[in-house]
């Protein structure tokens, strides 16, 4: 058993709400120059959700289930920075009050806190309804690898059923469903901070998706990312690796795909991934087998 800091962790209330679809435009143009109307981010999204299909809706960054945040800026700023994937998050007004979900990842730009609740709860709630996310997680350190693995964005309880192990090594073996070459990683790139937001796979060269079997992507599939760092913010680093979320769907705009929610790091090696096509935070945390 990885022992970590359990009983040091604090667990606090933070607070979002139903987030109403936003569009500048109407248009949203493409890398192939096509202008589309399509869905995009925000509301409540009834037909996707996690361990569904990442690429190939008629969408663009498509938020599985439930788009949330605060109308206030700094409030929002605390709610994406504490909310970790796998947090239970509780429905507290509106006809869908009592529902329990979980959050299954951050997206940057728009600072969108995502959330997964059952289909019957999301027919009962409203853009404006408030969810208060029961945050649990950061600050966990993995005994005996605190300065080679950051561990961030990730409740204890979906860190105790992801199946990770020791290697004789000593490293940190994490099963993942899809790993992502550096190059191909986008939007997200330069932020200064993981500890929110997201980081793009981008899906415009077709070729080398097929050569990694990325098309088969889902929606809270665990990825690794190699030779890029998370530690303060994102960037290249040789050897270094990500380990991720896939938390929001494909997109038609240059530099952006599948978004990244980081949940560990290492600049060190001591991080090693297994293929496992069952490493989807659905199965993880009892939503769906998929």
């Amino acid at each position: 058993m990885i022992r970590y800091n359990k009983e040091n962790l604090v667990t606090f209330s933070i607070q979002g709400e139903v987030s109403p679809p936003g569009q500048r435009t109407p248009y949203r143009v493409g890398f192939d120059g096509v202008a589309r109307v399509v869905p995009g981010t925000g509301g409540i999204t009834y037909n996707v959700r996690v361990g569904d299909r990442a690429c190939g809706w008629a969408g663009d960054h498509v938020e599985p289930g439930v788009s949330s945040k605060s109308k206030d800026e700094g409030e929002n700023s605390g709610y994406n920075t504490f909310a970790c994937v796998g947090n239970r998050a509780t429905v507290i007004s509106g006809d869908a009050k009592g529902a329990l979900g979980h959050v299954t990842g951050k997206h940057g730009g728009i600072e969108h806190v995502i959330i997964d609740f059952e289909p019957t709860a999301l027919e009962k709630m409203a853009v404006g309804d408030k969810i208060l996310v029961r945050s649990y997680g950061q600050g966990l350190e993995i005994a005996g690898l605190e300065k080679d693995v950051s561990v961030m964005n990730l409740d204890p309880g979906l860190f105790e059923a992801m199946n990770l192990s020791l290697t004789p090594e000593g490293k940190l073996r994490v099963p993942v469903a899809c790993v992502a070459p550096a190059e191909i990683m986008g939007s997200g790139m330069g932020a200064n901070t993981a500890h929110r937001g997201d980081y793009d796979i981008t899906t415009q060269d077709k070729s080398i998706l097929k050569e990694y079997d990325l098309l088969s992507m889902r929606l809270g599939d665990i990825v690794a990312i190699k030779d890029m760092s998370s530690y303060y913010g994102r960037s290249y680093l040789r050897g270094a690796v990500i380990i991720g979320v896939i938390v929001h769907s494909d997109s038609m705009i240059s530099g952006h795909g599948p978004g990244v929610t980081t949940i560990m790091t290492s600049n060190t090696g001591a991080i090693e991934w297994v293929r496992d096509t069952r490493a989807n935070i659905a199965n993880y945390l009892g939503i769906r087998e998929v």
